[in-house]
């Protein structure tokens, strides 16, 4: 990916991790330009803000606290790398999910 196009994205990028709410924004802005950089964490974030969801409303529910605590803290280290990710100017996916979250979202950012 060129330097411009990282340069150009980078403040959407990091819109998008500022909770569910940033990533709406972050897509809400994203969608006239269509940075591919934005776009790429976008994506990576929309598929944590969905875990998160899950952790919250499936596992708490019906599991532990010790599993629900764990899951969340997962997802909070999932979250850093991403999140690096966009201060380094990289596509950093993340690991173990970035590549599902890349394939299953293509369409939406």
């Amino acid at each position: 990916m060129d330097n411009q196009t990282v340069i150009e994205g980078k403040t959407v990028a990091i819109i998008s991790y500022i909770t569910w709410i940033g990533t709406l924004i972050a897509f809400i802005m994203n969608k006239d330009k269509k940075n591919a950089f934005a776009a790429f964490h976008i994506r990576q974030m929309i598929g944590l803000s969905l875990f998160s969801l899950a952790n919250s409303f499936i596992v708490a529910r019906y599991t532990g606290y010790w599993v629900y605590g764990s899951i969340n803290f997962l997802l909070f280290v999932l979250w850093i790398i991403g999140f690096i990710g966009v201060l380094q100017g990289e596509e950093k996916k993340i690991p173990f999910l970035g590549d599902l979250f890349q394939d299953w979202f293509k369409g939406v950012a």
